[in-house]
């Protein structure tokens, strides 16, 4: 065929059927927390601020001892002054990991940028009671005991046969937990690589019941983590950036690894912290 014979084709606007689909493309991740350095219009009113500089002192030196498997330390921000906050709540930035507490008290947690760096506010109703600023590998919410603590309950449903996949979870769950012993080796299920049914899972959730902790970490994707009733069975889940589940399971542990800072973390968040404050302290430079 020589290039005469090819057939030509009209492209552009006017050429396609007006009937035509319009393209739909896949949506992707619209925003992303970035972390911007503290700013002030004078950097000397930072040494007009006290109440900013003893709670700065205090993080310095908290981090520098922060280790993994010490109690976390804790600062009550409750009564510093707007401008002493405002300075605090610049440092610390919103890091990956939010914890919502609702048991015998009511607390919110958010990681700051540094990891190992926590802000925990608890309430009364709507009101802040109480402010704190926390470091250590978790927060201070995690040694909570839950109020009802109830055991897994593995009797059969008045229609076993169709949650037949689920009782021997529970039961697997139930030995296990019953044999874990605190810092002791995590034990998971994988419940993404089981045929369980929609129904199964429901029936799996109505069981274990719900505990006091909720975490939600956010990077790419986002991992959701639940405290049972059941004292350190934990449901984790991960999906990935469009929000499809892609690892659903279940695991007995003190608090999933997930949560929990690194000693290298701790570590980066030490040298981190200098750098963010340099510019407003002479004697970190």
């Amino acid at each position: 065929m020589s290039i005469q014979h090819i057939p030509v084709r009209v492209m552009g606007p006017g050429s396609q059927p007006e009937e035509e689909q319009k393209l739909s493309y896949i949506s992707m991740p619209s925003d992303m927390a970035i972390y911007k350095a503290p700013y002030f219009d004078d950097g000397s009113a930072i040494s007009e601020l006290p109440g900013a500089l003893e709670a700065v002192g205090w993080l310095r030196a908290a981090l520098a001892e922060a280790r993994p498997g010490k109690p976390s330390v804790l600062a009550d921000l409750s009564e510093l002054d707007a401008n002493s906050r405002e300075l605090v709540n610049q440092v610390l930035g919103e890091g990956e990991v939010s914890i919502t507490f609702d048991g015998n008290q009511v607390a919110k947690t958010q990681e700051s940028v540094l990891a190992g760096l926590w802000r925990t506010m608890y309430f009364d109703g709507d009101k802040i009671v109480a402010d704190l600023l926390e470091v250590g590998e978790l927060p201070h919410v995690f040694h909570h005991q839950p109020t009802n603590p109830q055991p897994i309950d593995t009797t059969e449903p008045a229609d076993p046969a169709e949650i037949v996949n689920a009782l021997p979870i529970l039961s697997e769950l139930k030995a296990r937990v019953t044999e874990y012993e605190a810092g002791g080796e995590a034990h998971s299920i994988n419940l993404s690589l089981l045929p369980l049914s929609e129904p199964e899972l429901e029936f799996l959730d109505e069981r274990l019941g719900r505990g006091p902790i909720d975490v939600l970490s956010r990077a790419y994707g986002k991992c959701q983590i639940i405290s049972t009733a059941t004292p350190n069975v934990w449901w984790v889940r991960y999906y990935n950036s469009m929000g499809t589940l892609i690892l659903n399971s279940l695991e007995i542990v003190d608090v999933p690894q997930v949560v929990r800072a690194a000693a290298e973390d701790l570590v980066d968040s030490a040298e981190r912290l200098e750098k963010i404050l340099a510019p407003y302290l002479p004697d970190v430079a």
